[in-house]
């Protein structure tokens, strides 16, 4: 028996790849979770509009796609419209598209000539990477401060919210560092490896929660009013407590958050405990803005727009949520998707409701020249929102690869990837050694 600790996407995931392979899974969560299940995936329909409140999207290759027709999910699926490929960033008082391809960074003004000399020196840079490397550091040494300021910074604000300069290469972008290795360049090893084509950007008609609540209805859940309260090691099993009874499992594979984890393994290891709960999150607030569509002089052709922390604007950046997926508003109006906070702006986000949704008016109406109030706002709150890959994370890992010895494993977002579609390969590969 294996007991999955979390129904979140990579819990969910887990137990639905096992009982594919006929091993006995025991998949436990919180009693408060029970209809609403996935994590940080929510999705809220209220009549015409659909919030998403976490994870916007799926980026799918070939074995997610299938997976997904598997699952029976093929009609709920929308691709992402064309004009999503295109993507801005704040620039010197105006959005500026950013380049999608080497030719059209050689001829785009996005950079300055300083800027693609650099990128262009790339493959001749003989220097290597380190084991503490930071985003930051790798970027500057390959191509340039430019390049950290307004292609970096934005982009891994809107994947984790965080800082590059405390984000570590070897663990945030793992294959950069093979590149380089490898190939000696990054972009030689782009250009071999052919890795700069895109996957396919997909949602569902009722929005990125259809993906859990599908699982759950998969698998069999095990709910308990409090969760796991703590396991230890019993003889040649682990022993779950919960406060309704106890369970026994020969193997255990925590799915939670770190900071929940840590309270979870106190009994095993205190000290990996505390170390657990030292892993950074970025808070998050999503703020949701509808205008209707008229009032716009131009179109919103493209995915949305990245904030580089350079600009001083208030919002990390949005997402034109109705031009990227259709049925999100009416069809006289556009759909903004706001994020403020991060670990730049923590302080952001301990302004009250009214606040934050003035502010992200203000610089809506200044960037897009408008003059007129929105037709609704919505504000969500994510207190711990995104694990960061710094340096604290380090010491957890090393004890977590010794406990796999014992029978105890980990699978969720701050281990080997965050985002959705890593969560789920990482359930599968896990699946594959229980076989």
């Amino acid at each position: 028996m294996i007991a999955i600790v979390g129904a979140g996407i990579s819990g969910l995931s887990l137990a639905y790849f096992l009982q594919k392979q006929n091993v006995p899974y025991l998949l436990l969560e919180k009693k408060e979770n029970e209809h609403s299940p996935g994590g940080f995936i929510q999705s809220i329909r209220e009549k015409e509009y659909l919030y998403e409140l976490g994870p916007n999207s799926l980026l799918c290759d070939d074995f997610l796609l299938q997976w997904l027709n598997e699952l029976e999910l093929q009609t709920e699926i929308i691709e992402a419209n064309p004009v999503s490929k295109s993507r801005f960033v704040f620039k010197n008082g105006r959005y500026q598209k950013l380049p999608q391809s080497p030719f059209s960074l050689f001829w785009s003004v996005f950079f300055s000539w300083e800027a693609k000399k650099q990128i262009f020196r790339e493959p001749k840079i003989k220097s290597k990477t380190h084991p503490n490397e930071t985003l930051t550091e790798f970027f500057e040494r390959r191509f340039g401060r430019e390049v950290v300021d307004y292609a970096l910074e934005p982009f891994v604000s809107g994947i984790y919210a965080g800082n590059p300069d405390e984000l570590l290469l070897k663990y945030t972008f793992p294959f950069l560092a093979e590149l380089e290795q490898k190939f000696g360049s990054v972009i030689k090893g782009l250009k071999k490896t052919k890795s700069l084509g895109r996957k396919k950007s997909i949602s569902f008609k009722n929005g990125m929660q259809t993906l859990p609540k599908k699982l759950a209805e998969k698998v069999k859940i095990t709910y308990c009013q409090d969760g796991v309260q703590s396991i230890f090691r019993k003889s040649q099993s682990w022993e779950i407590i919960t406060a309704e009874k106890n369970f026994q499992a020969e193997k255990v594979v925590i799915t939670t958050p770190a900071y929940i984890a840590g309270d979870i393994l106190q009994k095993i290891d205190f000290s990996l405990s505390e170390t657990l709960q030292k892993i950074g999150y970025a808070p998050m607030v999503v703020v949701h803005t509808i205008y209707y569509k008229n009032l716009f002089r131009k179109p919103l052709n493209g995915f949305g727009a990245l904030h580089p922390h350079k600009e001083k604007l208030f919002t990390l950046g949005h997402i034109w949520s109705s031009s990227v997926f259709e049925g999100r508003c009416k069809d006289n109006e556009v759909l903004f998707t706001s994020f403020v906070g991060g670990l730049k702006g923590i302080e952001k986000t301990f302004l009250d409701d009214n606040t934050l949704m003035s502010k992200v008016q203000k610089e809506i109406r200044e960037i897009y020249k408008i003059d007129s109030l929105p037709v609704l706002q919505r504000v969500t709150r994510w207190q711990k929102a995104i694990p960061q890959y710094d340096k604290f994370i380090l010491p957890a890992y090393e004890r977590l690869q010794s406990l796999e010895q014992e029978g105890l494993y980990v699978c969720a977002n701050w281990k080997d990837g965050v985002s959705v579609a890593d969560c789920i390969k990482k359930a599968y590969n896990l699946a594959q050694k229980f076989k």
